[in-house]
């Protein structure tokens, strides 16, 4: 009984140092994929593989502090633990009511299409850059605000502007006689590549704005693209409303 006690007291310091290896790697399993060094799918098992870890340490750290065992390390492993775990409950909270599609356009009908980011610039693995008309419905259900922008202003200055909107993407084409901006947009800590596609089109008293965002990889996007689109349209609008037009 006696060595039986020992080796749980002597296990308690090794579950909080694992522990707080766990929440560690919950952190770094996003710059690990943005930095290259692991695959999407084995960034995104290392994250929830390490969360389930970390909780269950949490639990057996907390249940040591109960038994008024441990000391500080234990204190703030059952944090970090239960810190790391809830990251990926919050995710699926707020997936929860975001559709499983990763494509959003302002136009359903007719999309924007996408012409130097091709499937070669996407990747093999990369979803293909066709647009599945079963997203629309979903889209028109999860996302009724996604809507094109219409400008009180000839083409080529609605290009300008809308060309400066993308101030934090990468640019890959800019053609201004076409009416037609491509660009990539990286989702910040996992370093996840969007390819963002824009189309001008003159109309009567003005320019249609339409701008559609899709994730290379994975079926949902978590509402990703959607925010993405809502934050460039308001970026467009505004420095219209600044130019004094």
């Amino acid at each position: 009984m006696t060595a039986a006690r020992s080796g749980l007291r002597a296990a308690g310091p090794r579950i909080a140092r694992a522990t707080l290896a766990a929440a560690l790697l919950v952190l770094l399993a996003g710059p690990l994929h943005n930095f290259g060094v692991l695959t999407w799918q084995l960034a995104l098992g290392l994250f929830g593989g390490a969360a389930v870890l970390a909780g269950v340490g949490a639990l057996l750290c907390l249940w040591r502090l109960l038994r008024r065992r441990g000391g500080v390390v234990t204190v703030i492993a059952a944090a970090a633990g239960i810190a790391a775990a809830t990251i990926p409950i919050a995710v699926v909270v707020m997936a929860a009511d975001k559709p499983a599609i990763n494509d959003i356009s302002t136009d359903t009908a007719n999309p924007p299409e996408f012409v130097a980011i091709d499937a070669i610039l996407r990747g093999p693995d990369a979803n293909p850059p066709a647009y599945n008309p079963a997203f629309a419905p979903q889209q028109a259900r999860a996302y009724p605000q996604i809507r094109p922008l219409d400008l009180p202003l000839p083409r080529d200055r609605a290009f300008k502007l809308a060309l400066a909107a993308c101030q934090d993407w990468e640019i890959i084409a800019a053609d201004a006689d076409a009416g037609r901006i491509e660009a990539v947009a990286r989702v910040p800590w996992w370093g996840f590549r969007d390819d963002v596609v824009i189309r001008l089109t003159s109309v009567a008293g003005g320019t249609r704005v339409d701008i559609r965002s899709k994730s290379r990889v994975g079926e949902g996007d978590l509402g990703v693209n959607a925010r993405r689109i809502g934050a460039w349209l308001d970026r467009l609008a505004a420095s219209v409303r600044k130019a004094g037009t």
